[in-house]
């Protein structure tokens, strides 16, 4: 595909349907494509986003672009491990199987910041949120096998003047 394809354009598509695929952070960019194009080869897709309005918006426009309507949303803030289990909680309330998990969402800071739990905001949501919802989905996903664990990645770390200390994390 071409660096400025679209949902629309992708290939050789498998048919996801009965499939049940969650991606966090699918309100922009990577996330919504890759939901959009999932939900158009008939997967039933949850979608997240920290910002309810933004994400309802997001969740309307894959309803929209894909020709589904079985394209959900919940709230999730990677950035609060207490909203990762309220999520993870809610997910396997209502739903009997997960077949694919997107760690998709991501956020890159130019200033220290920290998450509700006091840690680096980076290494917080892109790492140890996403590290979190794993873990408590682990279950779900052995259970619908042959399920599937996909993680996107920055390489911001790489831009750090001090490098990545992994003696201090902070």
């Amino acid at each position: 595909m071409a660096s400025d394809s679209g949902a629309s354009e992708t290939s050789s598509t498998p048919d996801m349907t009965g499939r049940r695929v969650l991606i966090t952070g699918a309100n922009s960019g990577i996330g919504k494509e890759t939901a959009t194009a999932l939900a158009s080869m008939g997967a039933s897709v949850t979608v997240t986003a920290r910002d309810r309005a933004k994400g309802e918006a997001a969740r309307d426009e894959i309803r929209l672009r894909s020709g589904s309507t079985d394209v959900e949303l919940g709230s999730l803030d990677l950035a609060s491990l207490a909203s990762v289990r309220e999520f993870a909680s809610w997910f396997l309330d209502s739903h009997d199987r997960l077949d694919v998990l997107i760690n998709n969402a991501g956020v890159i800071t130019s200033s220290r910041r920290e998450t509700s739990d006091g840690f680096e905001e980076m290494f917080g949501v892109n790492h140890l949120g996403h590290f979190v919802l794993t873990n408590e989905l682990v279950d779900l996903l052995i259970d619908s096998a042959p399920a599937r664990v996909v993680i996107l990645s920055s390489v911001a770390h790489r831009f750090s003047p001090r490098g990545l200390r992994f003696d201090d994390l902070q």
